[in-house]
């Protein structure tokens, strides 16, 4: 198996996982509409106590993955011994491409620091790595960020990084106490880059094409990962590859979010429990998608009762 889940002749775009927002339907819904060069589930918690280690609903969405573009299943966990157990069942069920979170900034489970918590402690941090590297036949990576309160941290982090084999580092560069605050330095993205052999994968802050763009002309990246910008325009992907204009103005934008709320809608019921459950997923994308021209509709899309009244008020979107 090559090490590296995508083609090297351009450089790679990813959807990010986003815990409760990227789901198998989302995730379809973007392969079939922007073929990114790879998927992330949510992330996967492994279970220390229990045998079964990832629960089999996850392991049956996992199997289920028959598209081209590569699935890469995100572990997240504090237990050696199990992260490779689940591991192993992960690719029993046919993915081969494994990431472990270490950077959510709300990590932790009743019995351990996970995600983000994870960089409080790099010795734990390379006993975690190792038993993955072992358990692991196709790609292994981290998604991390820059450090837990230092951002200088990442050039203490990349030699365990190299040292337990990873094949690429997706890279956050916020630390974990800032969560979501500030800016993406990248800068220091780039700085990475020029002090490690392991291709980075920029993530965080890419929210238009031309930043996009730049990233991947200035910093040296191997590829980018679009996370929260792709969730409020999917077509952000084909915008950086410039297969489409980079800037649209408003009512194409009302029409292009139209078609995408729309085209989602059925796939959601099929996908969730109940109508309710449905709606609310879809509203809970609403909430990353920050037009502020469409505050007043969005507010009318969010107080929706049923299917048939938010598929009439996606209608009125564009006029």
């Amino acid at each position: 198996m090559k090490t590296l889940p995508w083609s090297t002749d351009h450089p790679p775009l990813m959807l990010a996982p986003m815990q409760g927002l990227t789901n198998d339907a989302l995730r379809g819904y973007f392969i079939e509409t922007v073929a990114p060069d790879l998927v992330f589930t949510e992330f996967v918690r492994v279970q220390q106590q229990s045998r079964k280690r990832v629960a089999k609903a996850e392991l049956a969405e996992i199997g289920a993955h028959d598209s081209q573009v590569p699935l890469v299943v995100q572990l997240i966990g504090h237990n050696a011994e199990a992260l490779a157990d689940a591991a192993v069942r992960v690719q029993e069920v046919g993915c081969q491409h494994l990431n472990l979170n270490l950077g959510c900034p709300y990590g932790r489970m009743t019995t351990g620091a996970t995600g983000g918590e994870l960089l409080r402690d790099p010795g734990k941090l390379v006993e975690l790595l190792t038993s993955l590297r072992q358990a692991i036949s196709g790609s292994f990576s981290v998604k991390c960020r820059s450090g837990y309160d230092d951002p200088q941290q990442i050039f203490q982090l990349l030699p365990i990084y190299e040292e337990c084999r990873l094949d690429y580092l997706i890279l956050h560069p916020r630390t974990v106490e800032q969560k979501y605050a500030g800016r993406a330095d990248h800068e220091l993205t780039a700085e990475v880059v020029q002090r490690t052999a392991l291709p980075v994968i920029a993530n965080g802050d890419i929210n238009d094409a031309e930043t996009g763009q730049r990233l991947l002309a200035e910093t040296g990246v191997a590829g980018l990962m679009l996370g929260r910008g792709a969730l409020a325009d999917p077509l952000l992907f084909r915008r950086v590859r410039g297969e489409l204009p980079t800037q649209v103005d408003e009512v194409q934008r009302r029409q292009e979010l139209s078609r995408y709320l729309s085209v989602l809608l059925p796939l959601y019921l099929e996908r969730f429990c109940g109508e309710r459950q449905a709606l609310m997923k879809l509203k809970d994308l609403l909430n990353f998608i920050p037009d502020e021209s469409l505050k007043r509709e969005f507010g009318k899309l969010k107080r929706a009762n049923s299917a048939a009244r938010f598929q009439l008020l996606l209608g009125q979107l564009t006029g």
